[in-house]
């Protein structure tokens, strides 16, 4: 099937973070994915992205899904609630039942539905004891949303090659650009669109580090990234806060 457009709604993993175009801007799998569409629909073939770093999945849904329906894509892609999760309260329930009626909305309107299971980026993270349970139901909720609407769900959490350091940024929470091509490579395949099978490489394991140097790898990881993180959220910040979306519109891919 070729989709004569594709919208891509979300937070940091749809904006691209941590994949940087050689000027310094963002690509990710969205991109790579709406490169490889336009193949085969050809140059009419229109590409959004509104999604932007920091937002919670309540912001994705009100700040996103009207402009999405006003384009009448004939592909969406749905990424959210992982801001949720790392946040000290929330009920992922909730999170789910939210989720709900805005991919009701995008299939009676026409458009394919894209949702993730995400891979498990809290065994990386502090708190993990908190945090999967959470995501546990986030994932649960994607493959039910996906069997009640008919919605492709993409299944990251169960390819264990991202459990490979060298999926992921620095900052141990976004992905890498092999990350990323490997998330492309699955939504493709997904969709029944042929994909590079070099997308789906992994280099081999890294041999494990001495516990010393690994706790002085913790320690950098924390100062570099986690204390500015918590920084930000404890006087009510966001990343996302002066970011607007990279490709509001649709337009043809270049």
């Amino acid at each position: 099937m070729a989709w004569h457009s594709f919208v891509a709604m979300g937070d940091s993993f749809t904006e691209g973070l941590d994949d940087r175009y050689p000027d310094g801007t963002f690509r990710g799998w969205a991109d790579l994915v709406a490169a490889r569409l336009a193949v085969d629909y050809g140059p009419d073939f229109g590409y959004a992205n509104l999604a932007i770093r920091g937002r919670l999945l309540n912001q994705i849904i009100d700040e996103q899904l009207e402009p999405t329906l006003a384009m009448r894509p004939g592909l969406v892609s749905f990424a959210g609630g992982g801001n949720d999760v790392l946040r000290p309260r929330v009920d992922p329930h909730a999170l789910v039942a939210r989720m709900d009626p805005m991919v009701a909305r995008l299939r009676e309107a026409g458009a394919d539905v894209i949702l993730f299971r995400f891979a498990d980026v809290t065994a990386h993270l502090p708190g993990q004891r908190i945090m999967s349970p959470r995501a546990a139901v986030l994932n649960d909720g994607a493959t039910m949303l996906g069997e009640k609407y008919g919605a492709y769900v993409i299944d990251l959490f169960g390819d264990d090659k991202f459990h490979h350091p060298h999926m992921w940024a620095p900052d141990r929470l976004h992905l890498s650009a092999a990350g990323h091509r490997r998330v492309a490579a699955h939504v493709l395949s997904a969709l029944g669109v042929g994909v590079d099978d070099e997308w789906m490489l992994v280099p081999p394991a890294p041999e494990p580090t001495p516990w010393l140097l690994a706790r002085g790898a913790d320690l950098r990881w924390a100062r570099e990234h986690l204390v500015p993180w918590m920084g930000r959220h404890l006087r009510g910040h966001s990343s996302g806060d002066s970011i607007t979306a990279k490709r509001p519109a649709l337009a043809p891919m270049e």
